[in-house]
């Protein structure tokens, strides 16, 4: 078996797994920021800190059955870290719809040209929100993992283990149902967020 290599930014495991736990902790080094960034964006501070160690505890426990032909550690990770997720999709649709009912009177402008970005993204987040909140559990997947985690549509297919045509379909269809929801609200951008392949 091959230990961990880290010369490159996508560490590998090696050939159907590897790995003690002194190479398990610097994946852990390497990969643990990126995933609490997109796990709190998902689920909330308070729960990505528990879900990124039961991610790489769930790692560690499939290290033999990870196979380096079939996905990038980074993609393995970030599909472990999706199905965790999924256990707390009711908090997460829950929070959509909270940021879509949000009152913006509490935000309080300091420099003009940033208050101004800040405060068309917020309103943008808020009209999108509950579109969002309505996508199915894979399609929310595939929007926030390629927006928020900035996974290609390659990384995006091997974490959630479908194809890649499948991953493309799915975006091209959420942007133009988040296009047309942003149209109906009368809003004149569309989201940056959904534009990252």
């Amino acid at each position: 078996m091959k230990a961990i290599r880290y010369d490159s930014p996508e560490a590998d495991i090696g050939t159907h797994g590897g790995g003690s736990e002194l190479e398990f902790g610097e994946l852990f080094d390497a990969y643990a920021a990126p995933l609490h960034r997109y796990l709190a964006r998902r689920v909330g501070p308070d729960h990505a800190h528990d879900l990124v160690s039961e991610t790489f505890l769930a790692a560690f426990k499939q290290r033999e059955t990870y196979n380096p032909e079939t996905a990038a550690v980074r993609s393995w990770l970030y599909g472990i870290a999706t199905n965790l997720a999924r256990r707390h999709v009711r908090q997460e649709v829950r929070g959509l719809k909270a940021t879509a009912r949000a009152d913006n009177t509490a935000y309080q402008p300091s420099h003009d040209g940033q208050v101004a970005d800040r405060v068309d993204a917020q309103a943008m987040a808020r009209q999108i929100a509950p579109a969002i909140a309505e996508l199915s559990d894979g399609d929310r997947d595939v929007l926030l993992l390629t927006s928020w985690s900035e996974l290609t549509t390659v990384e995006v297919a091997e974490a959630l283990d479908i194809p890649v045509g499948t991953v493309r379909s799915r975006l091209h269809r959420i942007r133009r149902l988040l296009r047309t929801h942003a149209a109906t609200a009368h809003l004149t951008a569309t989201p940056e967020a959904i534009h990252h392949d």
